[in-house]
């Protein structure tokens, strides 16, 4: 097998070939460490995934002379940290909504069909429009930073932020109506 500068010469021309051999080359040892934080095998496929994406769309501006290694490993890294602060960042949210609106968060938890609940948010967010359907997914869904999310879709991130701000508005109406704007924001961040 060549070697890492070989093979990003190659995929710096787009060399398929070269993608390949590097994914047979790497993805086992980011999975391996991507398992060894996350305990869970489907995020941990995901995160590989997520690399190799990643990789893919930034071949042309990879840097021959730095560690090709350790940029993938920085990749998945980044990823992990990313992926750990939504959880904390949920959790956190989900348990000071419960206390919150209630004395007790055991009462609430037991009264809520949380699926029901998802399924209505789900409903009423496949009823956006398109483009803010796909800038509120990706914020809430994939995680995604406004910023990250303005350089993908070259938008500004003002833009994005309202595209954000007007979707929470018309899911926060939807289930106001429905006597279910307590839980809004709870099942925004389950699905």
């Amino acid at each position: 097998m060549p070697d890492d500068i070989e093979l990003v010469k190659r995929l710096q021309k787009g060399d398929v070939e070269a993608f390949d051999l590097i994914y047979e080359k790497y993805s086992g040892r980011l999975y391996a460490f991507g398992v060894k934080y996350l305990k869970n095998k489907d995020e941990t496929e995901e995160l590989v995934q997520s690399v190799f994406v990643k990789l893919w769309e930034n071949y042309k501006t990879l840097k021959k002379d730095s560690s090709f290694k350790s940029y993938l490993f920085t990749i998945a890294y980044n990823d992990i940290c990313k992926l750990f602060r939504k959880r904390n960042y949920q959790q956190k949210f989900i348990s000071d909504a419960l206390y919150e609106n209630s004395g007790s968060s055991s009462e609430i938890e037991e009264g809520i069909d949380y699926q029901s609940v998802l399924n209505r948010v789900k409903q009423i967010v496949d009823k956006l429009p398109e483009r803010q359907k796909v800038i509120f997914m990706k914020s809430r869904q994939e995680g995604k930073t406004t910023k990250e999310i303005a350089k993908e879709l070259r938008l500004s991130p003002g833009t994005v932020d309202n595209y954000i701000s007007e979707a929470i508005k018309f899911i926060k109406n939807r289930l106001r109506n429905e006597d279910l704007a307590l839980l809004l924001f709870v099942s925004l961040y389950l699905f």
